[in-house]
């Protein structure tokens, strides 16, 4: 199987790139490539579309950091993304955000959306391995202002804020291309002082799953 590991930067992926290059990018039969797309939904959209029209993989993983809006989810720990929204498209009226489905400028289950999200069919083949699936929101400005969080933990019940991971899940439901997303937490949502952040334990603990996955049979 052609499997495409995809991620915001290389940075993040750093360890899973070293432990490719080890195996010669081949395990279990499989042959491993990867994708740094760049950040944001723009970027990962573009260059993920042009790759899978090119030479379309048989699948996809997204991995990559987040920020987590609940205490539940603390810094350090690795999720998979059941589900995204996109959190930042459409306007604030009177202090409300109205996305693009509330403005009736889209269809809210429109394929590929059911009620406003993007989800992963694919989550359930995970399940025997234990992990912790949540919602995900996507923005293109990361969340710090107070009101703007708590109107995404309000509107879409997230519980994790990315930069691409709705992005994957639009091109990927598109192209009808299997797919899973895991994010480890780098930091709770609105937290910028980075001395409270745990970057580097987020990064060691989401390829230690990465590598787990390659390992696994998909």
């Amino acid at each position: 199987m052609h499997i495409l590991i995809t991620a915001a930067t290389e940075k993040e992926i750093a360890p899973g790139i070293e432990f490719l290059e080890n195996t010669g990018y081949e395990v279990n039969n499989n042959r491993f490539e990867i994708l740094v797309t760049g950040v944001g939904m723009m970027a990962t959209t573009y260059v993920l579309t042009e790759k899978i029209l090119r030479q379309p993989p048989q699948y996809i993983i997204q991995s990559g950091i987040a920020g987590s809006f609940t205490s539940e989810l603390h810094p350090g720990s690795v999720v998979m993304v059941n589900d995204e929204t996109i959190g930042d498209c459409g306007v604030t009226e009177n202090g409300v955000f109205k996305d693009s489905f509330d403005l009736q400028l889209a269809d809210a289950s429109a394929f590929p959306f059911i009620e406003k999200k993007l989800i992963n069919p694919n989550c359930s083949n995970w399940i025997k391995y234990g992990f912790r699936f949540v919602s995900g929101v996507t923005v293109n400005k990361i969340s710090t202002d107070p009101e703007i969080i708590h109107q995404l933990k309000l509107q879409y019940r997230a519980d994790i804020e990315s930069m691409e991971g709705a992005a994957l899940h639009y091109v990927c439901l598109r192209q009808k291309i299997p797919f899973i997303q895991i994010r480890a937490i780098s930091n709770y949502v609105g937290e910028r002082n980075k001395a409270h952040w745990k970057l580097r334990e987020s990064i060691d603990n989401l390829n230690e799953t990465l590598i787990k996955i390659i390992q696994q049979s998909i």
